[in-house]
């Protein structure tokens, strides 16, 4: 398993700081979830996190070690990210495409193997693309894509996966799918994985762990349960709201009070829960 650790991260775009100082761990074994407003900081954290950007200042290190000092080819084989905006060369097919999470695995000596085939074969089944092995990927939809690109992440069989927004053109049975191979994948693998989310909800539903940010800052970390609040809600987002109990869950669920609705009696949360339970 792997420990992979912020400390002091300061992160920048030539000489625009987009994360100052931040320090967080993600925890081992553990689905976490980075939540925040748009543009405070988290697919950035995630680029730190994963060696696409180094640090201004600070560090990020994997089981102790600094990331920047490991061979790239050895950080791949533990460590995986999946970019919010993912771009295929053309013409590849879906199976050309997932094979591609098997480049890790490969050294000088040694070529495409059983075992290679095995991973991605298992990939393709786990998202549900297997009938889409033989197609190009610039024939998909853009959901199709997304399970695709999931799939290659997967077929890289990390101890660690970082994922941004991997949601991004699903539709909701697919976000619910997606989220449920995810946790299976850490359930049953044990991945250490990390998702940024947009969806509160679901990111409290899911989340063993969460972290939210604000303004390239941690300003709250911890079980969902203790994280997502009305006050957390309204900091980071700007935005009044009830929360409470989801009744499939038990996890926060969000309802977001908009200025057309301000002025209305606010219902006690657990009257709230009460109404949402079948009536026998």
């Amino acid at each position: 398993m792997a420990v992979l650790n912020a400390r002091d991260l300061t992160l920048k775009y030539d000489q625009r700081c987009v994360v100052d100082g931040l320090s967080a761990e993600i925890p081992e074994g553990k689905v976490t979830m980075i939540v925040g407003a748009n543009a405070c900081g988290k697919s950035t954290l995630l680029r730190g996190l994963s060696r696409l950007l180094k640090p201004a200042a600070g560090a990020v290190t994997l089981d102790g070690k600094d990331i920047h000092s490991r061979p790239a080819r050895e950080l791949a084989r533990t460590l995986g990210l999946l970019p919010q905006h993912p771009a295929a060369p053309d013409g590849i097919t879906v199976r050309d495409l997932v094979g591609r999470g098997r480049y890790p695995h490969q050294g000088f000596f040694r070529s495409w193997s059983q075992g290679d085939d095995a991973a991605v074969q298992r990939a393709l089944q786990a998202t549900e693309t297997l009938d889409l092995a033989a197609r190009n990927v610039d024939e998909l939809s853009g959901g199709q894509r997304q399970r695709v690109w999931i799939a290659m992440a997967l077929a890289q069989e990390t101890e660690v996966l970082l994922l941004d927004e991997p949601t991004t053109y699903l539709d909701l049975a697919h976000q619910i799918e997606v989220l449920d191979l995810v946790t299976d994948l850490n359930r049953e693998r044990g991945t250490t994985v990390a998702i940024v989310l947009h969806d509160l909800n679901l990111a409290a539903r899911y989340a063993d762990h969460v972290i939210a940010m604000k303004g390239g800052a941690v300003v709250a970390l911890g079980a969902p349960g203790d994280v997502v609040t009305e006050d957390l809600v309204r900091e980071v987002f700007g935005l009044e709201s009830r929360v409470i109990p989801d009744p499939v869950s038990g996890t926060p669920l969000v309802i977001p009070i908009g200025r057309h609705h301000a002025g209305r009696h606010r219902t006690p949360a657990n009257d709230v829960v009460n109404e949402l339970e079948p009536v026998s």
